[in-house]
């Protein structure tokens, strides 16, 4: 199983706060994206990782780049907040702009950018290229996303959600297990699935399956032996990583329907 080095660099720290504004601090935010995707890759055996910082410490590009470089890291990840006038606002993520037409780190972004903003619920920006420090002095693949303008306050509402933290860290993860192809370790072959429920009946199981149905939630009745007892489960998705099965069991408790992942 080939190794995969992702560096994780949790922009500014220390004496530099980073933007600023409606009570929150750049660093702040960008640290703790940086901790949620490094607790979501150790589901993946195949994935080291280093973090420019784990604390609220101060670290200078060069050495972050220096770092990575000479650990010989396959992604260089660097996760921030943007901000501007009051106004802005929405996500966006940044190459190195003289890279060629062809690429690797061109797809790489593509399947990033896709995946965070599927989930992280503000405007699209765009996908952009920047003469950026990270970028231009990283010997890998190198991305910056900036996730929100903290100056904003209706993207800065979502900032201060641990739950929407959450989700765009697993989008992150989510992109990174598409570029480079990661496996779980602890998945089963069929992923992590959400069950809505076990029923000695299969009237109730299918009752409940309509339910989900009618929510725009797929789902599945399956027979399933439980403490040798013949029980309908109710299978409301099957997800990749349970980061994302945490996701959908959250939006899907949001109506009303208990689930459990398996």
């Amino acid at each position: 199983m080939k190794e995969m080095k992702i560096y994780l660099d949790a922009g500014h720290g220390g004496e530099d706060s980073g933007a600023i504004g409606n009570g929150l601090q750049e660093k702040e935010v960008a640290l703790d994206l940086a901790l949620r995707i490094r607790r979501m890759l150790r589901d993946y055996p195949q994935v080291l990782m280093k973090l420019s910082r784990t604390t609220d410490a101060t670290k200078s590009l060069p050495a972050r780049t220096n770092e990575a470089n000479s650990w010989g890291a396959n992604l260089f990840l660097s996760l921030h907040c943007n901000a501007f006038n009051g106004r802005a606002r929405g996500y966006e993520d940044f190459i190195y702009n003289k890279l060629p037409a062809g690429s690797v780190t061109r797809n790489y972004q593509t399947i990033l950018h896709e995946k965070v903003l599927g989930a992280i619920g503000i405007p699209n920006r765009g996908k952009k290229q920047a003469n950026f420090h990270v970028l231009r002095e990283s010997n890998m693949p190198a991305i910056l996303t900036e996730n929100g303008f903290i100056d904003h306050p209706e993207d800065a509402k979502w900032m201060k959600q641990a739950a929407w933290r959450e989700k765009v860290a697993a989008a992150h993860v989510e992109g990174l297990v598409k570029i480079f192809n990661l496996k779980s370790s602890s998945s089963s072959k069929e992923g992590y699935q959400l069950i809505a429920g076990s029923y000695a009946q299969k009237a109730n199981a299918t009752a409940r399956q309509a339910l989900l149905t009618s929510k725009q939630i797929p789902a599945t009745v399956k027979e399933a032996s439980i403490t040798g007892k013949k029980l309908y489960r109710v299978i409301a998705g099957t997800y990749p990583s349970r980061s994302a099965a945490e996701i959908a069991r959250k939006r899907i408790l949001q109506m009303g329907i208990e689930t459990f992942i398996f």
